[in-house]
């Protein structure tokens, strides 16, 4: 399953401890695959309440702007082809070219290397 397998790459990459994941009801989330693959390791599931589009502010942000910087663009000939448009607008572009206003316009690996606080 994508999810499952893109969870386990971020945590053999990051070793997040006590870090919330943040999703939606959809079925992908709720299975009990995914559900495993968190309480292993040892992170919190965040779900948001149904049909409340403000409990899951964050990640609906980056859906709706992936979906206008680069999916709504143009057609999908197959999910292969979407699935790595996908991949690469969230591990190339927003991880590490986009810039962010939560980090005072900086790009992400700008800012891990800065010692400026992205807060006033």
């Amino acid at each position: 399953m994508l999810v499952t397998n893109a969870l386990s790459m971020a945590i053999s990459n990051r070793q997040p401890t006590g870090t919330v994941i943040h999703s939606d009801h959809g079925v992908q989330f709720t299975s009990w695959a995914f559900t495993r693959r968190v309480q292993e390791a040892g992170l919190a599931p965040s779900m948001g309440s149904i049909s409340d589009c403000y409990d899951n502010g964050m990640i609906e942000s980056c859906w709706g702007r992936m979906q206008t910087e680069r999916l709504s663009r143009r057609r999908w000939r197959t999910r292969i082809e979407l699935a790595n448009a996908i991949f690469e607008y969230l591990k190339i572009f927003h991880n590490r070219q986009r810039r962010h206003s939560s980090l005072g316009m900086l790009t992400r690996p700008s800012m891990k290397g800065s010692t400026r606080s992205p807060y006033p």
